[in-house]
This record gives structure tokens, C-alpha cells and sequence, in this order.
């Protein structure tokens, strides 16, 4: 026999029902909360992959983003600083504005000032929906690992970190992105990535005394420690003019462009990072852009990619009227057999004529390349060429005055004749080489 239920206890059964659907309702937003979560999550990591965080807040063989890569400068070294969200040593107790101050302003956790090795000053533009994502992403994305941060050796007066607030005074500009009048969206969208997110002319703009960037030379082309980050303005001779779209397009994607050159030491690092990950839309966007950048020549009469060499294969030089060139033999012993002795190259091991490396008016890349090697991953593909210097494992270690010998037979040879160096000149590339 059914009962008859009571009116208090029909509204409590009535407000339960109500509150279930509510509660249903709710759950069923739940997955879609969390998608949008991991949207968000999902574009900081393509953000911070555009701005290249890996690279600089990595170590050698570190934890990612636990912080420890020597930044080698004119003022000595920094480390980078954990990143992490760990809450001791890392970045897991700022809050969103701490963090957006940090990484746009330069100003950390408890009002430090942070040296513009951390490339703040082109980050300052990065959007305020970019840095959402970003933030989300440094607080969900990256695992916290509690590892100490190191201590720089920053010479005075630029280790006064307070100093900082006359330097961003000069060279801050805290403006946030937008794009220019008559500029194509394109175009708007490669100067974003080119001059914020990716910093290109934090390597690629000359430096005053104060190490601000030089008004007027943007990526024309920097000392970088012991390399040299070339020219690439639109200049016939000392830019990339000559760099087809293809040229550009595969350098970015692989570190490798054929009869141009090759991506080494911090290059390689950004393209192993960084713009191989980018879509196809950015990299073509950052290829329209530098084809719109203003061209800043310089003292080069040449371009460095247009030495074809001296035509000296090895069955000549055997027969050479100096038999005792030390850097032939260094080549013969060292270098051909992955060069080739013609210096033609094979497969992943580039050509050294038509070799930016080569040609260039100056011998740092060339040098700091044969002491550290080459390592650069793409994709399947591991680009690895063994260092010669003092972190040589698998190969003889060359002496400064090797160095010298075979890069003097090198230029000579396959490049730029007029570039020659002694024993001195590697010895300084050797210590800048050094934290």
C-alpha cells in the first residue's frame, strides 16, 4: 500500500531533486572548465617555446627550467635562475603580478632587479593575453624541481643591481605590443615574435658601453661572447639579402640552409628550442618581417656566403711547396673526413665554401665552433660535430696554436683569405668560452 507523503516532506524531496539537476548541471561543466584550463596551459607552452625560455633557464644536462646555464657577458658571468614552480627555490609563490612584473619588467620577487640578460626588454611588449597563457603554463605545465639558485660573478659597478633602475630609465620601454599603421597583419605578427617574443636583437643588435642596445643598428649584428651573431638586415652584402625564403625557411626549421650556412653554439640552442617548433605560419610571418627590416650595412666589401675557394683539394696540397703546412695536416687528420678534402661537405656536414662561417670578416664563429663542436636536434634528425677544445671526449684535443694553424688553412683555403688569426686570438675565444 503506497503512503501518503506530507507536504514538508514533498518540498524537501522537490528541493533535493532541484539541488541534484543544479549539482548535474555543474559536473557537467566541469570537463569543459578544465579543457578551457588546459587551453590555456597548452598556448603558455607554445609561448614560452617562442621566447625560448628552455634554452637560457636550462642547464647542461639539468632539470628543464631549474636554471643553472652560465650566461657568459662582457660583465661577467650570471646564471640563470629556476623557473620552476617549486616554492623554495623557484617561481611557485609569485603571484600573477609578480610574475608579470618579473618577466616585463625585470623586477623579481621582492623587488630584486633582474640583469637584462633575462631579455625583459624585449618581453616587455608581450601581450597581456600571452602572458596569461604563459603564466598558466609556468604553474601547471612545468614540473617544480627545488634546486638552488647559483650566484654570478658580475663586476662592479654592474653588480649595484639598483644601478638597474638608471639602465631601464635609458633603455625600457615597457609599451605593450601593437601593431603599426599600414603594417600587414603578417608582417605585425613576425615583428612580434622577431623583436619580443624570440629577442632576436638581444644577440643580433650591437651593444653600447652601458650594454644598451646601439640605437639605429638593430640586428646588425653583434660579439656574442666568443661568437658572432651576423647581420640580418636586408643589406646586400653584410645581411641576408641574398637568403632566398627557402634559404630562411629551412635555417629556422633544421639550423641548416645549403651554400649559406649553419646553426652553432647559442644558434643552435635557439633553433633545437625553439623555432623548429613554431608553425609554419609564424616562421613564414618572421620571414616576411626581416624581409621588411630596414638595411644596415657595415665595413664587409663581400658577402660572407659567396667565397667558392682556392681549388686546392688534398691530391694538390700533397704536392704543395710547403709540405709542412701544419694546418693542411691538422685538416688532413682532423677535418676531412666528415668535410671532405675538398671541403665540399656531405650529408649533415656542411660545405666550407658558400659557408657563412668561413666567409666571414671575422674568424669567432669558425674558432668557437671547432672548440665546442656542433650539437643541434630536429625533429629525428641529430646534427653533432665533436668539439675540439678542452670538452673534447672522442677526438684529439687541439692546441691554440692548432686552432690557429688549421683555421688560417680554412680561410685560406675555402673562405675569407683575407681573415687570418694566430695563437692569441683562439686563447681569447677559449676564456670567453669559459664561465
Amino acid at each position: 500500500m503506497m503512503r501518503k507523503i506530507s507536504n514538508s516532506c514533498a518540498t524537501t524531496v522537490a528541493v533535493c531533486l532541484v539541488a541534484c539537476s543544479a549539482l548535474t548541471a555543474l559536473v557537467s561543466l566541469l570537463p569543459k572548465a578544465h579543457a578551457a584550463d588546459g587551453t590555456l596551459v597548452e598556448k603558455g607552452r607554445y609561448i614560452a617555446t617562442a621566447a625560448d625560455c628552455l634554452a637560457c633557464h636550462t642547464a647542461p644536462g639539468g632539470k628543464p627550467f631549474a636554471g643553472g646555464y652560465p650566461i657568459i657577458t662582457p660583465v661577467g658571468t650570471i646564471y640563470s635562475t629556476n623557473i620552476t614552480p617549486a616554492p623554495k627555490t623557484g617561481i611557485g609563490d609569485y603571484t600573477k603580478a609578480e610574475f608579470f612584473n618579473a618577466v616585463r619588467l625585470g623586477i623579481g620577487h621582492n623587488g630584486k632587479r633582474l640583469y637584462p640578460a633575462m631579455p625583459y626588454t624585449s618581453y616587455a611588449a608581450v601581450t597581456d593575453d600571452d602572458m596569461e597563457a604563459l603564466y598558466a603554463f609556468f604553474r601547471s605545465g612545468v614540473a617544480p624541481v627545488e634546486q638552488e639558485n647559483r650566484s654570478g660573478n658580475v663586476r662592479f659597478p654592474f653588480s649595484i643591481r639598483s644601478g638597474m633602475m638608471l639602465w631601464n630609465w635609458l633603455y625600457l620601454d615597457t609599451r605593450t605590443f601593437q601593431p603599426r599603421p599600414g603594417e600587414t597583419p603578417q608582417i605585425a605578427r613576425g615583428r612580434y615574435l622577431v623583436d619580443h617574443l624570440e629577442h632576436c636583437g638581444t644577440c643580433h643588435t650591437p651593444r653600447t658601453l652601458f650594454m644598451g642596445p646601439a640605437s639605429g643598428r638593430s640586428l646588425s649584428g653583434s660579439v656574442v661572447g666568443a661568437w658572432y651573431a651576423p647581420n640580418i638586415t636586408t643589406d646586400k652584402i653584410a645581411g641576408i639579402a641574398e637568403w632566398t625564403d627557402s634559404d630562411l625557411r629551412n635555417y629556422l626549421k633544421s639550423g641548416h640552409a645549403l651554400n649559406k650556412g649553419q646553426a652553432a653554439g647559442p644558434m643552435a640552442e635557439v633553433v633545437t628550442n625553439s623555432t623548429q617548433l613554431l608553425t609554419s605560419d609564424d616562421i613564414d610571418a618572421i620571414i616576411a618581417y626581416l624581409r621588411d627590416v630596414p638595411a644596415i650595412a657595415s665595413s664587409e666589401k663581400r658577402s660572407r656566403t659567396s667565397y667558392e675557394g682556392a681549388g686546392r683539394p688534398e691530391e694538390v696540397a700533397r704536392g704543395q711547396i710547403n709540405p709542412e703546412d701544419r694546418g693542411w695536416k691538422i685538416f688532413s687528420g682532423s677535418c676531412a673526413s666528415c668535410h671532405q678534402a675538398q671541403g665540399q661537405g656531405v650529408n649533415a656536414y656542411p660545405s666550407l665554401t658558400h659557408n657563412s662561417a668561413t666567409g666571414s670578416s671575422n674568424a669567432r664563429n669558425l674558432v668557437a665552433t671547432i672548440l665546442t663542436g656542433v650539437e643541434r636536434q630536429t625533429g629525428e634528425t641529430a646534427v653533432f660535430m665533436p668539439a675540439f677544445g678542452s670538452g673534447a671526449l672522442w677526438v684529439n684535443r687541439l692546441s691554440d696554436q692548432d686552432i690557429a694553424d688549421v683555421s688560417n688553412f680554412i680561410l685560406k683555403t675555402f673562405g675569407n683569405p683575407s681573415v687570418q688569426i694566430d695563437a692569441r686570438y683562439v686563447a681569447k675565444r677559449r676564456t670567453e668560452l669559459t664561465p
